[in-house]
This record gives C-alpha cells, sequence and structure tokens, in this order.
C-alpha cells in the first residue's frame, strides 16, 4: 500500500469493486480495503444478477477483485478503524493511508430480532428477500414473522411464491384493519402470539404450539456501517420508513461532507448486488469527473 491514492475506498463488495473498477480504468490511483465481512456470506449464490445468477458470492467478488487489479488498482485486506479529516484513513493494524477521495461501500448490518434459532439457519431456510432467496424456497408452507413496519409487505410478496403463508404477530401489534384485509383477500393466515424459538419441527409459540413450515421470512433491522467515520462528521440517519439507518447522498453518491462518496447498502438499504454493483460504478465516474475538474481549475 502507497502512502497515498487519488481515492481510496473503503469496502470490497460489489459497489465498491465497481467504483474501483471505473476509477482504475480511469488512470486513477486506487485502493481498496476490504474487511471481508460481506452480507451476503452466508448466501448460496448471488441472484437477480444478470449474467451471473447463481454465482457463489465469493466467486463474484474473486473476479471483481482480479479485474480491479487489472487496471492497476489494489485490493487490500484491512479494517478501517477511523478517517481523520483531510483523509488520512487509519486501519485498526495501526497502517494509514491517505486519499484525495474517499468512496465508502461498507454496506450494512442485519440486527435479527432475538428468537433462538434464527441467526443459526440465516441466509438458508430464514430469509428476508423475495428478491434475493424467494425462488429457492418457493412452493414451501412459509412462515413470516412479524419484526418490523415492512412486515405486512413482506408477507404480501412471499405470497406471490407460496400458496401457504402464514403471518405471526410475535410481539408487534395485530396488523391494523387494512392490512389485516390484505393479507385475509390473499388467503393469508394470522397466528397471534410469541415466536419462542425456531426448530426443525418449524415455529415454536411461547405457549407451545408448532407450527409446520417449510421456510421463515423476518425483516432484519438495517444499520449502515458507517461508525469509523465520525470524525468526518458524517453519520447514518433514520430511515423514512423505519427500517434502519442509512447514509443520505445525493443519486451518484455525493454526501455533505465534500470529497466523500457512498454507494451500495450504506446507504441505499434495499439495494441488491446489481444495484449495488451499478451505484459503485456512478459514483466512481462522479469522482473522476470531480477529481478532473478540480485539476483542470486553475489556481488562484
Amino acid at each position: 500500500m502507497r502512502d497515498s491514492y487519488d481515492v481510496v475506498v473503503v469496502g470490497g463488495g460489489a459497489a465498491g469493486l465497481n467504483g474501483a473498477l471505473m476509477l482504475a480504468r480511469s488512470k486513477r490511483s486506487v485502493v481498496v480495503i476490504d474487511a471481508g465481512a460481506p452480507r451476503n456470506a452466508p448466501a448460496d449464490g448471488v441472484h437477480g444478477l444478470l449474467g451471473h445468477d447463481g454465482l457463489p458470492p465469493a466467486e463474484l467478488l474473486r473476479r471483481g477483485r482480479a479485474e480491479v487489479r487489472s487496471y492497476g488498482g489494489e485490493v487490500i485486506e484491512g479494517e478501517v478503524e477511523t478517517v481523520s479529516p483531510g483523509f488520512t484513513v487509519t486501519l485498526t493494524d495501526g497502517r494509514t493511508v491517505g486519499a484525495r477521495r474517499l468512496l465508502v461501500t461498507t454496506g450494512l448490518v442485519d440486527e435479527l430480532p432475538d428468537i433462538p434459532g434464527l441467526r443459526e439457519r440465516w441466509g438458508r431456510d430464514v430469509v428476508h428477500c423475495p428478491y434475493c432467496h424467494g425462488w429457492e424456497v418457493r412452493d414451501r408452507p412459509i412462515g413470516v414473522i412479524s419484526s418490523g413496519p415492512m412486515s405486512v409487505h413482506q408477507a404480501l410478496l412471499f405470497r406471490q411464491l407460496s400458496d401457504d403463508v402464514t403471518f405471526f404477530t410475535h410481539t408487534r401489534p395485530a396488523p391494523a384493519a387494512e392490512d389485516a384485509a390484505k393479507l385475509a383477500h390473499r388467503g393469508i393466515s394470522i397466528v397471534d402470539g410469541e415466536v419462542a424459538a425456531l426448530e426443525t419441527a418449524g415455529i415454536r409459540l411461547a405457549d407451545g404450539t408448532v407450527h409446520s413450515v417449510g421456510a421463515v421470512a423476518v425483516a432484519t433491522r438495517m444499520v449502515a456501517r458507517a461508525g469509523f467515520l465520525e470524525k468526518l462528521g458524517l453519520r447514518p440517519i433514520e430511515h423514512p420508513s423505519g427500517v434502519g439507518e442509512y447514509v443520505p447522498a445525493e443519486a451518484a453518491g455525493r454526501t455533505d461532507v465534500p470529497g466523500v462518496w457512498v454507494a451500495g447498502n450504506i446507504t441505499d438499504l434495499t439495494a441488491q448486488v446489481g444495484a449495488s454493483a451499478a451505484a459503485g460504478a456512478l459514483a466512481g465516474a462522479a469522482i473522476n469527473a470531480d477529481l478532473v475538474t478540480e485539476e483542470a481549475t486553475p489556481l488562484p
């Protein structure tokens, strides 16, 4: 790793690598710092990505790193601890690097409800996104555990994939009359009572009742990984939908902090891999254009 680069990309997922690819192809010095903790690591494959549907996530990243390196970009393993004004990036192992611009693509953390057995099955038969994993659980009996403001919407989406969907209210209030009518109209039954655990036999309620299901859908609380940006005054805020916290930005990823761009799930909580990659490409092009403008402007 050099002492400084045109652009330091923090996060080596689809958004970060595609942003770095655009910058490297523009002959920018760029390094991607990747902590090696992708959100989709538990998944067997990437879905909904044209030409790569079903590709293992690790293989997609391997190809992406190779492409970035083929144009002179660098990809290193490491975790960023903090970023100081003027863009000195400090890693947890003590290394530092300077940057003219910063692209942050660290994604988000899925906070799961505290239900025994849920995390162990996460990404396999416990899923959250019908577009990411819905086909893989199609036609099974699906239990949707109410865990956020979009849970009714989630149940309606999964109903497109299975004729047997049950909505578990868990610890949240019963659906409002309008939502209950939508669920009923689609033949989705509502089960009241707290979910105590997920077991091999199905969903066990606190009263001991067990409901057999073939898959479970649950909404996570999605929180942007952005704590290391605090010294820059850049902090996540609550999303208007109430589903989590994100870093707001303009369409191409420019934030309120000059010189800092974001792309992917850190700013778009619902973006799949394809959308994140596209956002990274757009941000990379915008950063290059910003540097070009700076370099073409005579000093006073």
